[in-house]
């Protein structure tokens, strides 16, 4: 019997279509996409078979959706990601901003005992951020370090930059990093939804979808920050390189 040729998913097709348009100029990087029904007329498709195209191409990084922004073609190579650690503002990109909500000392919770390794009748800081992409709020950042003692017990200049960032537009890792120490990251992803309190937050529903990404930073083996990072749906995508 002879072989038969495997036939793509239409879906698959629509989505190579758009990719070629992308390629000849039609949609040229940085171009923001026709509406979803303008693009239907255009290419002769249904709604719902272009929406799973277009779900495919913001999955892939071929485009960005943003709230009130829209469907946006990305340039291409694509920026460094989520395997070089670096604070979550750069990692969203350029229009990336922080919003400082919370920065207070606070006595730890289980989960700060539990990654940082502090007992629990200490302090530690606690700072709550909100990243916004033009304009957009689309992550959500809770951050906490280690206390004080410990943090000068590994750079004795760590305690006063964190006191200095406080007062400024940035997170507690972009703080730590800038200090260039021997730092190293483990991570965790999880699926969820946002909740009350995240939710209003960043202006969503609280059954809003959303990645957690949760992050221990440490420096020669001692934790120094542990973070929760919340990823609404919509939001920009962040990059990871892979290699074997």
């Amino acid at each position: 019997m002879a072989a038969r040729r495997p036939q793509r998913r239409p879906v698959v097709e629509l989505y190579e279509r758009i990719v070629e348009a992308i390629r000849r100029g039609t949609y040229p990087p940085g171009s923001t996409l026709p509406s979803e029904p303008e693009l239907a007329a255009d290419l002769g498709v249904s709604r719902p078979a272009l929406r799973e195209a277009l779900i495919l191409l913001q999955e892939d990084g071929v485009i960005t959706v943003r709230r009130g922004v829209g469907r946006t073609v990305n340039a291409r190579p694509t920026r460094p990601g989520f395997e070089r650690l670096q604070p979550v503002e750069q990692l969203l990109g350029d229009g990336a901003e922080v919003r400082p909500l919370v920065r207070v000392v606070e006595d730890p919770t289980d989960l700060v005992m539990q990654h940082l390794l502090v007992p629990a009748r200490c302090e530690v800081r606690f700072w709550e951020s909100v990243i916004a992409v033009d304009g957009i709020p689309s992550c959500l950042v809770e951050e906490w370090c280690a206390p004080d003692e410990v943090l000068a017990a590994v750079d004795r200049e760590l305690p006063a930059a964190l006191e200095a960032a406080a007062a400024q537009p940035r997170t507690m890792l972009h703080a730590v990093t800038a200090l260039h120490l021997p730092l190293s990251g483990a991570s965790t992803v999880t699926a969820t939804v946002l909740g009350r309190r995240r939710g209003e937050a960043l202006g969503r529903s609280p059954d809003t979808p959303v990645v957690l990404i949760t992050q221990v930073v440490s420096a020669e083996g001692t934790p120094l920050v542990a973070a929760k990072c919340a990823l609404p749906s919509g939001a920009p995508g962040i990059p990871v390189r892979q290699s074997r």
